[in-house]
């Protein structure tokens, strides 16, 4: 056990080294996210929409530049954490590889990935969340930096996931954008005037959308909401372990065939 916890802490300094040398990502979170949120609420219409809040059965008021700039910080944090996790896991394959390779505990680096997800989905969530406060103040600010945080989280997994099966950093960062947009566009009432339909319940980000108007407007916790966005992390995260587990696996199966060979060659061979 002593073992396990000495490799893991190994790991998690590894992940956390390579995540703060990935200076891009790190600037993003500097800039972007502030100019996106900030230009959301200057820019669009503050008119009011109705926005139905599924997990409590309620209508919700809101400007529209305000319902904007929540969707678009969670957007924002959306490609941050998503491009961070799938750099950082696209880099460190190979290295990864070779430490399973030579006996490392796979669920050392698995934990340790998951581990900096975590960590960097909660920095950026309570940013974002900061950043929001010097516009106006929502009713349940814990509720709404959860609901950040989960998103983050979502597609952080989606960001390991990607990184499983593409190698091109400008495919993960494009798909990443694509994949957001369609989510989080489709749930803004003043894009959609259908933003309550029964079918966005089942886009990755509904249950973070749905936490953070809550907690912006009402006094009400939105459990299943919260629970709903916790599930898909969980969810993305878990199918980009798995991939990982497996092409670890298929890497050392594949030495292991190689040195087979290699040994009956070597058994085979005339002695000189």
């Amino acid at each position: 056990m002593n073992r396990w916890w000495s490799c893991f802490g190994t790991a998690m300094r590894f992940a956390v080294v390579e995540q703060a040398r990935n200076r891009l990502a790190l600037l993003l979170v500097v800039l972007f996210v502030p100019l996106w949120t900030t230009l959301a609420f200057e820019v669009v219409a503050r008119l009011p929409l109705r926005f139905y809040v599924r997990p409590v059965g309620r209508f919700v008021v809101m400007d529209g530049n305000v319902l904007t700039q929540v969707t678009g910080a969670l957007q924002a944090l959306a490609l941050v954490v998503g491009f961070m996790m799938f750099v950082s896991t696209a880099r460190s394959v190979l290295f990864d590889r070779r430490l399973v390779q030579a006996g490392y505990p796979r669920s050392c680096l698995a934990v340790a990935k998951c581990s900096s997800l975590v960590m960097v989905a909660a920095a950026v969530a309570v940013y974002a969340t900061a950043w929001v406060h010097l516009f106006w103040r929502p009713v349940q600010p814990v509720v709404f930096a959860v609901g950040m945080f989960t998103g983050a989280l979502v597609y952080g997994g989606i960001g390991i996931v990607l990184a499983s099966v593409l190698r091109s950093e400008l495919a993960g960062m494009f798909l990443a954008i694509m994949i957001s947009s369609i989510d989080l566009l489709l749930q803004n009432p003043l894009i959609n005037p259908n933003a309550d339909s029964a079918l966005v319940r089942y886009l990755p980000a509904y249950g973070a959308v749905q936490s953070c108007v809550a907690a912006a407007g009402l006094h009400v916790v939105p459990w299943s909401g919260l629970l709903l966005g916790a599930g898909w992390a969980l969810g993305t995260a878990a199918l980009g372990m798995g991939a990982f587990a497996v092409r670890t696996r298929t890497y050392r199966a594949a030495a292991g065939i190689a040195q087979e060979a290699a040994d009956g060659v070597a058994k085979t061979a005339p002695a000189p």
